[in-house]
């Protein structure tokens, strides 16, 4: 098949979505959503975590080094589209009803509703010119108990969670399937 030069994107390069979590200085949880998310290895398995411009979630980690990454599937689609699509530093943006615990190991909070969740602390952060990398080590991880178990095979249980990934401004399933833009969904959530 024939390749065309296109204007530089990483349309058709879907990536899974995140919850990050931090606590405000006033202990109220705070949730982002983001999808610059990856991993890496160094004497065992971390995460690499972009976060481009001015944001509440890039404050609170600068100041904590600790956060929490919630993934992001099917059910809670609409709450992660709200997170995603209004203003961190809104006073009203955590004024919605959700059910959170505080992390095991780390000072962060876990959606309960999110099936697998990191406790991240930073060990090394990139600044770039408008954004930073968090190089992090992973100190927990979190799953539903029916994930814990291998009486399931793993198809069975993606297939059980449904995470959702991105690419071309739209939220996509596990299968493919377009699920809705970015910002269309959250309407079902707003406060």
């Amino acid at each position: 098949m024939k390749k065309v030069s296109v204007p530089i994107t990483n349309n058709f390069c879907p990536q899974t979505l995140f919850l990050y979590g931090t606590y405000n200085e006033d202990g109220m949880p705070n949730f982002g959503l983001f999808c610059w998310f990856s991993y890496c290895w160094d004497s065992g398995l971390g995460v690499m975590a972009c976060i481009g411009g001015d944001k509440l979630t890039k404050d609170r980690i600068r100041a904590t080094g600790v956060f929490s990454a919630n993934l992001v599937t099917e059910s809670i689609l609409p709450l992660a589209d709200y997170f995603g699509n209004t203003e961190g530093y809104s006073a009203d943006k955590m004024n919605i009803p959700i059910e959170t615990s505080k992390g095991a190991v780390l000072d962060v909070p876990i959606l309960d509703s999110s099936p697998l969740a990191f406790e991240l602390e930073v060990s090394q952060t990139i600044p770039l010119n408008d954004s930073e990398v968090y190089i992090c080590r992973i100190r927990n991880v979190q799953v539903d108990e029916e994930l814990s178990g291998e009486n399931r095979s793993v198809e069975e249980r993606i297939q059980a969670i449904a995470p959702v990934r991105t690419t071309c401004q739209t939220y996509f399933s596990w299968t493919g399937k377009a699920l809705g833009k970015w910002g269309e969904l959250m309407q079902q959530r707003k406060p």
